[in-house]
């Protein structure tokens, strides 16, 4: 077995535990590898373990894999998640390429993948991005803001409003941890209250992940837990 098989059956023990923990059903939560910054054979090796999504933070680099990886496994049914920054000058590779996006923080992107997302493809699914722990190093609407973008994103053609997205502050205390993914789920409580057809929580990675789940998670987004530590350049 490969290392990055065996990771994923660790991932995978440990968010079967943290589901039941919940009692919540394994099926209700998946797990995104992310691929960022790791080579194709990385992905491919993940592939032949059983993984199907995945997900890419840097544009450029997200293209490149997506279309390497479908020249290899041309038989595989991969579903590719963008979940880095975007800039409103990137968003038609990003609306051609990727079947989720999880960080759309303002109407101007979300129009944009909207005109540029194919018909042909049928509905992006969008994540809206919260700034649930106010840093301002990070990216995302406030939570004052989400009621009125979570609407006006759910009104574009060719976009399907499935959820939110955050990324807490770093904090090794599974209380404080739970704490910040409870507001986020409160806040998707508060937007289905409002008549608004959600069903996607995308948050908690690697070193949060069971807090995720046990407050709400659908989808976990863990890379060094699978693929082992980035090198960055």
């Amino acid at each position: 077995m490969s290392t990055i098989a065996a990771n994923l059956q660790a991932v995978e023990a440990t968010i079967t535990a943290a589901t039941e923990a919940a009692k919540r059903p394994r099926s209700g939560v998946q797990l995104l590898a992310v691929s960022k910054t790791f080579p194709m054979e990385a992905v491919l090796e993940a592939i032949a373990a059983g993984q199907r999504a995945f997900g890419e933070n840097y544009l450029q680099e997200g293209v490149e894999k997506i279309a390497a990886v479908a020249r290899a496994q041309p038989d595989a049914d991969i579903e590719w998640h963008f979940i880095g920054p975007i800039q409103s000058n990137k968003t038609r590779p990003i609306a051609t390429s990727f079947a989720w996006v999880h960080t759309v923080d303002r109407v101007k992107i979300a129009q944009r993948l909207s005109e540029q997302r194919p018909p042909e493809m049928g509905p992006l699914n969008i994540c809206l991005q919260v700034n649930i722990s106010g840093e301002a190093t990070k990216s995302g609407a406030t939570p004052a803001e989400l009621p009125a973008l979570a609407r006006q994103v759910a009104s574009l053609p060719n976009l399907r409003l499935r959820g939110l997205m955050a990324i807490p502050e770093a904090q090794s205390d599974p209380a404080l941890q739970r704490a910040a993914f409870s507001k986020l789920r409160a806040l998707a409580d508060s937007l289905r209250a409002d008549g608004l057809d959600i069903d996607t929580l995308s948050m908690g990675m690697s070193g949060d992940m069971e807090a995720a789940i046990l407050e709400g998670a659908t989808i976990v987004r863990v890379g060094s837990a699978i693929f082992g530590s980035r090198h960055y350049d």
